[in-house]
């Protein structure tokens, strides 16, 4: 059985890795805990307690995973105070913001290619991979949201 010093590591060290995908520490050590939590609603004390934080750090934080989809604020019953859960589809949410944010930057790669017009193709190589790029995973990402959708279903259903 884990202890709680575990899963606390287990959140410190998801925290750390999702700062380097941009988010702050304190979000991800908030996802982190949310994952291996029991149980798994936990509400904004709960969660500055386990993982020693300020309620104010707690409050930015929920706010801005809510936002993002990653986790949901929950009633819980005969209480005032709500709790906070992991979303089941949040991971899918992450994809999505992340296919919107993957649309804007190859517009963005678009207008750069309609600005170098007439100029040589070795002024416009780098802004046309780039613009690729994108492109590529603009077509991809709605096929892979899809993929793990069914699969998450059928695995749902199976269980």
């Amino acid at each position: 059985m884990n202890t709680k010093r575990e899963r606390k590591a287990y959140a410190d060290q998801m925290g750390l890795f999702l700062e380097h995908l941009g988010l702050p520490p304190m979000a991800g050590r908030i996802c982190g805990w949310l994952l291996v939590c029991d149980p798994p609603l936990q509400t904004a004390a709960e969660l500055a307690e386990a993982l020693g934080a300020s309620r104010g750090s707690i409050s930015t934080m929920t706010r801005q995973l809510v936002q993002f989809s990653l986790i949901e604020r929950v009633a819980i019953p005969g209480e005032r105070s709500r709790g906070y859960q992991v979303r089941t589809s949040g991971f899918t949410g992450v994809l999505k913001v992340q296919y919107e944010a993957t649309v804007e930057i190859r517009k963005m790669a678009d207008q750069g290619l309609v600005m170098l017009k007439g100029e040589s193709p070795r002024a416009r190589r780098r802004l046309e991979e780039f613009r690729d790029f994108y492109a590529f995973f603009e077509r991809e990402f709605p096929l892979l949201i899809e993929k793990w959708e069914r699969e998450s279903a059928r695995a749902r259903r199976s269980k």
